[in-house]
């Protein structure tokens, strides 16, 4: 872990401070905060090299003022890293991660979780790109009116897409050109197989875990699995105990069956860390919180994982996933530049 970046996928802290403190950061001292999963001594004692946090905001402000309450999120998790900048360096790129651990800082990035957070915008799309925004979750627990949601699967909701509406697939397209990581935790299994199929980059899962060893629609199938590793993407996984046994109670154990489970279906290329902390009720003895991380990494190489598969684990994975999004982002913008070159000439 001194070697390679624990980078992690998905945490709710930012959730915790709009929840607890009304995001007055001016209330809160991260370094003594006690009742969350994540503080600045716990970062510390984690080895956390690199944190997605999460702009949640709630499916009831669909059609409400998502937007507004999201640029909120994305607002107080910039301003954490402006109030701590010796814990938190501020990045949007795998060169800034990478920057980031030299300097023995935690690299801060930032998803937003849920598609209702667009209202049904590219515009509002491109301006939380230029706002920092690397990841995208196309849905949270509620369809949008572009993408079918993972609720769906279980019989409680309707499909109203059959996966991803036309303008779903725009949004796709869209996040590609601008060099954002699509996220499919919390799709339907329908839009993971689209969007495996439409996505000319590589996708993540931020936060969740395996399907067989849980049978829970949050989790990803073996066959979702598989087309992941083709596509060169990353599972980062959920600690949650719901979706680690399906249960109220889970152990450190138990997670790392998760990891062992996708090692063997399809490899330690397509695995990461994705823990969920702050956005979860019951987390797994052992995992309690952000300060317990290398326990797992510890019983991954008492499993007899390799040095190499365990760096790829850590961090080198969301790496390698995250340099090729920037790939096809240039990619896109040199043929785009070539195009309004060759109109200009001719």
């Amino acid at each position: 872990m001194s070697e390679t970046p624990l980078i992690d996928g998905h945490n709710d802290l930012p959730w915790q401070l709009l929840s607890q403190f009304n995001n007055q950061l001016n209330k809160v001292d991260l370094n003594t905060l006690a009742n969350t999963h994540t503080n600045i001594p716990k970062i510390k004692d984690g080895r956390l090299g690199a944190q997605f946090w999460a702009a949640y905001v709630p499916c009831d402000t669909q059609y409400k003022d998502a937007v507004r309450q999201t640029l909120e999120q994305i607002d107080v998790i910039h301003r954490m890293c402006q109030k701590y900048p010796e814990i938190f360096m501020f990045a949007t790129s795998s060169q800034d991660i990478l920057d980031a651990f030299k300097m023995n800082k935690t690299a801060s990035l930032i998803g937003v979780e849920g598609g209702h957070s667009l209202d049904s915008s590219l515009g509002t799309l491109r301006t939380m790109y230029q706002l920092g925004v690397r990841y995208l979750t196309l849905t949270h627990s509620c369809n949008t009116p572009w993408v079918d949601n993972w609720l769906v699967d279980t019989g409680s909701e309707p499909s109203e897409h059959k996966g991803l509406s036309s303008f779903g697939k725009q949004v796709i397209a869209e996040m590609n050109r601008l060099g954002m990581l699509i996220d499919l935790a919390h799709v339907s299994e329908e839009v993971m197989n689209q969007v495996l199929t439409l996505s000319k980059a590589p996708v993540i899962f931020s936060h969740s875990s395996a399907y067989t060893i849980c049978p829970h629609k949050r989790n990803v199938p073996d066959d979702v699995l598989r087309r992941v590793n083709e596509t060169k993407g990353i599972v980062m996984v959920n600690f949650y105990n719901d979706y680690v046994t399906c249960s109220n109670t889970a152990s450190l154990s138990d997670v790392a069956d998760h990891f062992d489970h996708i090692k063997k279906v399809a490899g330690a290329d397509i695995i990461g860390f994705g823990g969920d902390y702050d956005g979860v009720p019951r987390v797994p003895e052992g995992l309690e919180d952000v300060s317990k991380v290398p326990n797992l990494v510890a019983e991954l190489l008492k499993r007899g994982w390799t040095d190499e598969e365990v760096k790829a684990a850590l961090g080198n994975n969301l790496l390698r996933v995250m340099s090729e999004v920037e790939k096809v982002r240039n990619k896109c913008t040199h043929a785009r530049t070539q195009i309004h070159t060759h109109t200009q000439i001719t």
